[in-house]
């Protein structure tokens, strides 16, 4: 796979998550729902943190985990260079793709949001706003999808949470989440067509048959 066929594939999946939040950001004020099905819905929602929701605390949490991203951004850009000059496996580069195209995603809301959009509290955005609702690297990322597949309360009789009310899944997240958790799953599930072991083991099997072979010939 070439970095060009890598790049278009990260501009693809950027341009459907950017478009999506876009969208989400400029049609429905925070909290605004809408029922495609039972177990799945588009929920507007926005958080300053990881992916699926989750948050650094403190005053400079969001500070922080942006310039992470930032960082961390750099290292998945040259694996994935390393990975097409090496001419690794497909899976890999695929994976990689997916990952650096999903992080990237979440860093421009992280990045850029603050400063191009207005609050969505009690109204719809407008984007390239006079009145900013942040400043450059505190921006909100935006969450839009989903999937309540079951809501209720447990038996009894279940372990731990039994009698709770539970949901699942509860998690609100975007496309660069799916496009971050997309990656690392192809890279668990095909971990040994994505790192395949470099065969020095066999080569040295090899050279002990051989001579083995010939001190027999001897």
């Amino acid at each position: 796979m070439t970095l060009k066929q890598a790049g278009l594939l990260i501009f693809i999946i950027l341009l459907i998550d950017q478009v999506s939040k876009i969208y989400i950001k400029t049609h429905f004020m925070l909290g605004d729902e809408i029922r495609v099905f039972e177990w799945f819905r588009i929920l507007f929602i926005e958080n300053e943190g990881m992916a699926w929701g989750a948050q650094i605390p403190g005053q400079y949490g969001k500070l922080i985990l942006t310039l992470f991203r930032l960082v961390a951004i750099v290292f998945i850009g040259y694996w994935l260079w390393d990975s097409v000059r090496k001419k690794m496996s497909r899976v890999l580069i695929v994976g990689v793709s997916f990952i650096f195209s999903g992080a990237m995603g979440n860093i421009i809301d992280s990045v850029f949001y603050g400063v191009i959009f207005d609050d969505s509290y009690r109204k719809v955005a407008t984007i390239f706003s006079e009145e900013a609702y942040g400043t450059l690297f505190h921006g909100k990322v935006v969450d839009m999808l989903y999937f309540p597949i079951y809501k209720g309360y447990l038996p009894e009789w279940f372990p731990i949470w039994g009698g709770y009310y539970f949901t699942f899944f509860d998690p609100v997240f975007n496309v660069a989440d799916v496009a971050i958790s997309t990656g690392v799953g192809l890279l668990i599930v095909f971990n040994k067509k994505a790192f395949p072991k470099e065969p020095k083991v066999e080569k040295e099997l090899e050279s002990t048959s051989e001579i083995s072979s010939k001190e027999q010939d001897s």
